[in-house]
């Protein structure tokens, strides 16, 4: 057998493994995984060995680099540390949205960001109407974030059920709100700002700007000056995760070239790379320079931005996301009674979620078409354009870590709150799925 020719599988563990290699290809993967991790979270806080999770996730974890030390449970590390890389690549989305995709115009980025706007102002209007006073006022900002891996998995679900249009809307729908649950995070829910820290996060930012600036493609600048800036941010005072919008804002997304430009020379060293390999004896040097020389092409075609988010699109989905929701998920029902059920945080939360959000997403979309501000989604009905609006009430991942954020000193308004965030992001989803499986089946395409 040729040496370079890759041993083959055995036949009983491909039977194995395909099935795991095309769930992970759909589209709804991630929200499935999430919705298991959910599921084992909920029942484990309430199964005998409660303990245990508590156990393991206030666990202690030692991190130094140089005279820089960190001690932190593994909840924190998971919450500050590994979600910092999740609001990285949601700062990658944002600027690819901008830079080169659905929301590089303004007309074509107006309507999302309206029906956003929408969709945040009712839920925390809702919200604040049953929490005007006491320790519960602080979570307004619980209701006015989408959940887009549970909310695009739904979308899967009723595909030819819904204009391509509307995926889109609630795509950039569930971007805006993340802006928008970044900017209250980052106003509203840090500590007292040290302004030394905060004035060396703005050089930290400088430099990768500069960098951006100055063509740098390697990723591994901005790894090491964005774990620099994520520290910074830390000292500072505001969430170190608003250190990953930033880091991820700073990317490039264009490439340096275009594929046009390249083709040529790509044409010529697959010339050679075939000479090296086809000849009476393989030239290993020159098949390896020709390589080196496609994949220095090829990167030069494909934005910086696009490597890196599509190689931290699966860890995120598959292993951040789904850890965040263990570690933050588990609701423990026990000494929990019907008035626990209905006090104002869980209230509050659950009609901000529920009602907030198609009310605010609806109208908001409805007045934008009506006032002619922008055109309605493509070949979508006002039918349809409700069903998105209840799909935007599932608020799960960001709402539970703006819970953890307003709650910290209160954990049982917490628990309170997150019984509101599962009870409203599991009826949006069925409410929004029935109102669009119920519709006219589109061709799919």
């Amino acid at each position: 057998m040729d040496r370079a020719t890759p041993l083959p599988l055995p036949k009983a563990l491909l039977v194995v493994i395909r099935p795991f290699q095309r769930f992970l290809r759909t589209s709804s993967a991630s929200g499935i995984v999430l919705l298991l991790a959910t599921v084992v979270a909920m029942v484990w806080a309430n199964s005998r060995y409660a303990h245990v999770h508590h156990r393991i996730f206030a666990e202690r974890l030692a991190v130094q680099v140089g005279d820089v030390r960190l001690l932190w449970p593994i909840h924190e590390w998971i919450n500050d540390g590994l979600m910092a890389v999740f609001f990285f690549l949601v700062g990658m989305e944002i600027k690819r949205e901008l830079v080169v995709g659905e929301l590089r115009s303004f007309r074509r980025a107006i309507l999302p960001a309206i029906s956003a706007l929408g969709g945040m102002l009712v839920p925390a209007a809702i919200y604040f109407a049953f929490n005007r006073e006491g320790p519960g006022r602080a979570g307004w900002g619980i209701p006015m974030a989408t959940d887009i891996a549970f909310a695009l998995g739904c979308i899967a679900v009723v595909r030819g059920r819904v204009a391509p249009s509307l995926a889109v809307l609630l795509t950039a729908l569930a971007i805006f709100d993340d802006l928008g649950a970044i900017l209250v995070i980052a106003l509203f829910y840090g500590k007292s700002v040290q302004l030394a820290f905060l004035a060396i996060a703005g050089a930290i930012t400088l430099v990768l700007v500069l960098l951006n600036l100055f063509g740098v493609r390697s990723p591994y600048p901005y790894l090491l000056v964005g774990l620099a800036l994520w520290y910074v941010v830390y000292r500072s005072g505001i969430h170190a995760t608003i250190a990953g919008v930033v880091a991820g804002m700073c990317i490039p997304a264009r490439a340096t070239k275009h594929p046009k430009d390249v083709l040529e020379q790509l044409e010529r060293e697959v010339d050679h790379l075939r000479t090296a390999i086809t000849g009476d004896e393989d030239d290993d040097d020159e098949g390896h320079a020709a390589l080196r020389a496609i994949e220095k092409h090829l990167e030069d075609v494909q934005p910086p931005l696009n490597r890196i988010s599509h190689g931290l699109n699966a860890p995120v989905s598959f292993v951040i996301i789904p850890l965040f929701a263990l570690a933050n998920a588990g609701i423990s029902f026990h000494g929990t009674t019907p008035k626990g059920l209905v006090a104002p945080s869980s209230v509050g939360v659950a009609l901000g979620l529920f009602f907030g959000k198609q009310i605010g997403v609806f109208l908001f979309t409805w007045l934008a078409v009506t006032l002619r501000i922008s055109p309605k989604p493509e070949g979508a009905t006002w039918r349809e354009v409700y069903g998105i609006s209840l799909l935007a009430g599932i608020g799960f991942t960001m709402s539970l870590f703006i819970s953890g954020l307003a709650f910290e000193a209160e954990p049982a308004l917490h628990e309170l709150a997150k019984v509101g965030i599962l009870a409203a992001s599991t009826v949006s989803a069925l409410a929004g799925l029935l109102v669009l499986l119920t519709g006219p089946r589109r061709p799919v395409v």
